[in-house]
């Protein structure tokens, strides 16, 4: 193939290049204020002429910046601020823009010899599409690609403060070629996408050629429906025909058709007014409880308190039933005397028990927002973490850390868990921290917070078997006036303070009645009530007393304990307890002394003189150990029938 040949294929196919640019222009406006075009050439934005009329990138790039010459006698000349290309032609649809660069034309024989100078030559070239430069070498018109390159693609240029796709109804896609993007106005849109509001809705009615029905434009689109009394497709011509009688409503049927919407139309209103107002009926009976079991008061605290709530929040219904499964059966993790305790998972996953309690009393509930505020500021690692509450419902529900181990009661009692084989010093710990944990509330809690229920059901056991005490639905602060009493007496048959059910005052030492039982309970791994046998015998405390008395506590006592334990311990836990379970609330000791007695009998277990004798020399040092006091000539006045024998396990309430 000759030179020449190859030289033409070339023009022509660039020629067609440019006819393919120029048969697809594009709506191009610039910058308001800013010059449109140069000569017959209009510049659309992001490209401009002068300062501030062309997109900068955040590097200072002014490649989109173009010059304007059209102050000398020949036409006005286009080009790039950074390049010499003049310009002819932009297409933002396709992100091109068409410019003329200098090329020389030469002509060779059929025996490949130069014919002539190139004036000749060029005669023959379309002067349409071609042009000759001032200096005589020809400007050949080259397509080229342009996009934004200030970053790689579209998902970065989102979130840039400079987005070039500004206007609201535009697209972005990426570049291939080195990177960058460009934008488009969406389908159905036409115009600038670089410009704000610039892509502006197309009406597709205009063309006759999309719709020979009737035409309605639409924001982006538009809709083609055949005429009233036709039926068809209206996109083609032609294509909506008249309807056959067969296809028309009869006027009985148009009355049965309409009667039939405007009943469905007004059940459903009927409908969507009743479930409008059932709701609004639920909200206010929510409200109403939130207010009347002092939600209001109880936000004002917390907000008065800030931070320091500890974490405690208002949760709604909807948050516990959902982390429920709508209280199903099979999340129950308990029931007692004040409610049944649920185990729930909330939204973040994290698992809760919740307590939905019974009924309480009106008096209950004009105190109940203050009290349990303060049972939320309890910090104490053997104390069960309140962690919030709900109140939008009848009987306010309260949310506690999840304890993953059970309780003390299946511990001991529940087949698996304590045992004849268990070790002396694990049912001390469990003791002395539950000790602990009572002595926390009763001395350093602020007001001081008397438990009221306290037994083995409502101390639970973590994973490494710390205990953990919970179940505060009896606990009260304590009285500041010393002759409040109470007028319905709560708490547990077996563990229930005598004194407390003779005067019905609670006091901290109702509290060491309670544990004096529980500790009875751990040690002895015997229940606190059993009804077979004689009647003075039904009471694991009548029991404990009446051995006590003749000398054979230690028979009482579980296997491993007594095994474990030798006499003088032995004589010491068992004086701890007919001190706590004495008559006499002022004789029993403080929660505290409680504690510090368990512990010092550990250390004493944990020596070797706790498990064998001891000389002379070292009885002074067992004395330390043990912390003894003068406590040890009471003479106990404590007769069977004043241990309260009543069914097992179950919450009693007295009036007086």
């Amino acid at each position: 193939m000759s030179r020449m040949t190859t030289t033409v294929l070339l023009l022509i196919v660039l020629h067609s290049l440019v006819a393919v640019a120029s048969a697809q222009p594009q709506p191009a406006l610039a910058l308001p204020g800013c010059r449109n075009s140069c000569g017959n050439i209009t510049v659309p934005y992001p490209f401009g002429i002068g300062s501030g009329c062309y997109r900068v990138d955040g590097l200072g790039s002014r490649g989109f910046e173009l010059v304007c010459n059209d102050t000398g006698p020949s036409a006005p000349r286009l080009t790039f601020f950074s390049y010499n290309y003049s310009l002819a032609d932009f297409s933002l649809a396709t992100s091109q823009v068409t410019v003329y660069v200098k090329a020389t034309t030469s002509c060779f024989d059929f025996t490949g010899g130069l014919i002539g100078g190139d004036a000749g030559a060029y005669t023959s070239v379309d002067t349409s599409v071609y042009r000759l430069s001032s200096d005589g070498d020809i400007d050949v018109p080259v397509v080229l690609d342009w996009a934004v390159r200030d970053v790689f693609d579209c998902s970065t240029a989102r979130n840039a403060r400079d987005f070039a796709c500004r206007s609201a109804h535009s697209t972005c896609f990426d570049v291939a070629n080195d990177g960058g993007y460009g934008c488009n106005c969406s389908m159905g849109y036409d115009g600038n996408p670089y410009l704000d509001d610039g892509c502006r809705d197309i009406d597709e009615c205009e063309r006759k050629d999309l719709c020979y029905g009737i035409c309605k434009n639409t924001p982006g689109n538009y809709t083609c429906q055949c005429p009233r009394g036709t039926s068809g497709n209206p996109r083609v011509k032609d294509g909506c025909r008249p309807d056959s009688p067969q296809d028309k409503f009869t006027l009985a049927l148009k009355i049965v058709t309409g009667v039939s919407v405007g009943v469905i139309l007004l059940g459903s209103m009927c409908c969507c007014l009743c479930l409008a107002r059932q709701k609004s009926k639920l909200v206010r009976t929510k409200q109403k409880f939130f207010e009347h079991n002092g939600g209001v008061i109880l936000q004002q605290q917390m907000q008065s308190y800030g931070s320091t709530t500890g974490g405690f929040n208002i949760f709604s219904a909807e948050e516990l039933k959902k982390a429920t499964n709508n209280f199903a059966a099979d999340q129950i993790l308990g029931r007692g005397g004040h409610g049944i305790v649920y185990r729930g998972v909330l939204a973040d996953d994290s698992v809760v028990a919740i307590k939905k309690s019974k009924l309480m009393e009106e008096t209950e509930t004009k105190e109940f927002t203050r009290e349990m505020f303060i049972l939320s500021q309890i910090n104490h690692r053997n104390v069960v973490k309140l962690l919030g509450c709900c109140l939008e419902v009848e009987v306010p529900m309260l949310v506690y850390e999840y304890v993953s181990n059970g309780t003390l009661y299946q511990y001991i009692h529940g087949g698996k868990g304590l045992d004849a084989n268990t070790p002396l010093d694990t049912r001390l710990r469990i003791a002395a921290e539950s000790a602990e944990a009572l002595a926390y509330m009763h001395s350093s809690a602020s007001p001081p917070i008397l438990h009221g229920d306290v037994k083995t059901a409502n101390i639970l056991l973590d994973s490494s078997l710390t205990a953990k005490v919970t179940d505060f639905g009896a606990s009260k602060l304590a009285p500041n006036d010393e002759a409040e009493i109470a007028t319905l007496v709560q708490g547990t048959c077996g563990y229930l303070d005598p004194e407390y059910l003779m005067t019905c005052r609670l006091t901290d030492k109702s509290d060491v009645y309670s544990f004096g039982v529980v500790l009875l309970e751990l040690l002895t791994r015997k229940r606190v009530l059993c009804f077979d046998g004689p009647e003075e015998n039904r009471s694991l405390v009548s029991r404990f007393v009446m051995a006590v008395k003749a000398g054979r506590h230690d028979e009482l006592m579980d296997d491993s304990v007594r095994k474990e334990m030798g006499q003088e311990a032995l004589q010491e836990v068992s004086h701890l307890l007919m001190r706590c379970v004495s008559m006499n609330g002022e004789e029993r000791p403080g929660m505290k002394e409680i504690a510090e007695r368990l512990e010092a009998l550990r250390r004493y277990q944990r020596h070797p003189w706790g498990q064998g004798g001891r000389g002379d020399s070292e009885e002074e040092e067992e004395r330390s150990l043990l912390a003894r006091n003068q406590h040890r000539d009471v003479d106990y006045k404590f007769r069977p029938h004043d241990v309260l024998d009543l069914e097992g396990s179950s919450t009693r309430y007295f009036s007086v």
